[in-house]
């Protein structure tokens, strides 16, 4: 804590946000005066602060523990970084959580993620992760019945075109962008490439391969800040998996390869070739994916983007640079071999969409599965494979139990009450479809 104590004196940090993410990757959290942060060196939360729907709800569910133990948080010396957008010397710093005995609290997001690196630890493994974020700016909105609009840019026309790759297209929110580069700066976001997407208004960055736990909280606090400056400019971000009837969805591509203790990348030979592990990786991959779908896409609204979005994976077919595949492997040589998963929403809390992800390919390496041939074609021309709703892939989840057991059995047993009780309230609502097309035809 001593260092810590000296980054906040040397920029005179008066106030700590102290966070952490919930399921579905929200900052939760104390805000406290410096001083007092830095005397007790912790807080105290609720445990069901994790069960908490998105909707603000609970779930009804007797297999949980409803007492509300408390919770110690513990400060990841790893994370602090300015918050650029405070009006006064503000920090933030992502927390751990750790129950009354010690040991981490076993639903946290974060402890999650910690469980699966641990797996790869001890076998003298290195995931190294690059997560590519979608996410639209759209015009502000203030009423939820009202469909979501493209903001105007510079040129005061909102887009109308699909616009890939167009420099000039980014160019009409330069304002907004500049804004996000410089919070990134100051937070030390390795933000890495922007490019326009295919969607009006939509976009991607890139983010710098690293660490997965750095890049899940990475992740995590870049989608604030591109919030807080897209508001700041009138207009609003999101990170929906499909917000827009007639735009495609937005994804969480995850590059992923892994190491051994000195760097050296295990997904292929001395010839350029696959290693057999680097197979095993891809097959577990393919047979627990489908499994894990809940957790790449945790929310009603991404099997609008998985089951009708433009651009989304289909299957659980794999190949070489080929982008129709949810298992792509991407041109590569010896030292950036890696595969590049394609089912995680931009909804998806990383934490969890990470642990999934290297879950299923440690799964495979451990079991030594092989993968199928790979696709040389289009796989959009083949058959569906993956869960079309949210209960189906709770359901898939709930039946799987070499993934209960990677992920933590109470963990998913909260996750999947938690979406259930979500999806059971989306169901509570009328749509404007059924009123228009069946109120006076049934």
């Amino acid at each position: 804590m001593e260092w810590l104590r000296q980054w906040m004196q040397r920029h005179a940090i008066t106030e700590v946000e102290c966070l952490l993410p919930d399921f579905t990757g929200n900052a939760r959290g104390k805000i406290l005066p410096a001083s007092k942060f830095l005397k007790e060196g912790g807080m105290r939360l609720p445990e069901n602060i994790f069960l908490q729907t998105v909707n603000g709800d609970w779930p009804e569910d007797e297999n949980i523990d409803w007492t509300e133990r408390d919770m110690e948080l513990h400060a990841d010396i790893n994370t602090p970084r300015l918050v650029p957008w405070a009006t006064e010397p503000t920090a933030q710093v992502i927390h751990d959580c750790f129950d009354a005995d010690g040991n981490p609290v076993d639903i946290a997001p974060r402890s999650v993620l910690r469980r699966v690196l641990r797996l790869y630890e001890e076998q003298g493994w290195r995931p190294v992760v690059a997560p590519e974020l979608e996410f639209f700016l759209v015009k502000k909105n203030e009423d939820w019945d009202y469909p979501l609009e493209p903001p105007i840019g510079r040129n005061g026309r909102p887009e109308t075109a699909r616009q890939s790759f167009s420099i000039d297209a980014v160019n009409e929110f330069d304002p907004i962008f500049e804004e996000m580069y410089d919070f990134c700066e100051a937070q030390e976001l390795e933000v890495d490439t922007l490019i326009h997407e295919s969607g009006a208004a939509q976009m991607e960055v890139n983010f710098i391969h690293g660490d997965a736990l750095d890049l899940a909280d990475q992740v995590f606090l870049f989608k604030r800040t591109m919030r807080e400056a897209a508001m700041r400019h009138n207009v609003y971000a999101t990170f929906m998996a499909k917000p827009m009837k007639n735009e495609p969805g937005s994804a969480m591509h995850i590059h992923q390869s892994l190491v051994d203790q000195n760097g050296n990348n295990l997904f292929a030979n001395a010839d350029g070739s696959h290693s057999e592990r680097f197979l095993h990786y891809i097959g577990g991959m393919q047979r627990y994916i489908p499994s894990a779908v809940a957790l790449f896409a945790p929310n009603v609204n991404s099997y609008r983007r998985l089951a009708f979005g433009d651009s989304a994976p289909r299957n659980m077919a794999w190949g070489e640079d080929n982008r129709t595949v949810g298992l792509r492997v991407p041109r590569s040589g010896l030292a950036d071999r890696r595969i590049e998963n394609r089912f995680a929403g931009a909804d998806a809390n990383p934490y969890l969409a990470l642990a999934a992800s290297l879950a299923c390919g440690y799964l495979g390496m451990m079991q030594k599965l092989k993968p199928t041939e790979q696709v040389q074609g289009s796989a959009y021309n083949m058959p569906f494979g993956l869960a079309r709703s949210l209960e189906e892939a709770l359901l898939e989840l709930e039946q799987c139990e070499e993934l209960r057991q990677i992920l933590g059995p109470r963990f998913v047993n909260a996750f999947i009450s938690v979406k259930r009780k979500e999806y059971e309230a989306f169901f509570t609502v009328i749509s404007a479809w059924e009123r228009e097309f069946l109120l006076l035809n049934v």
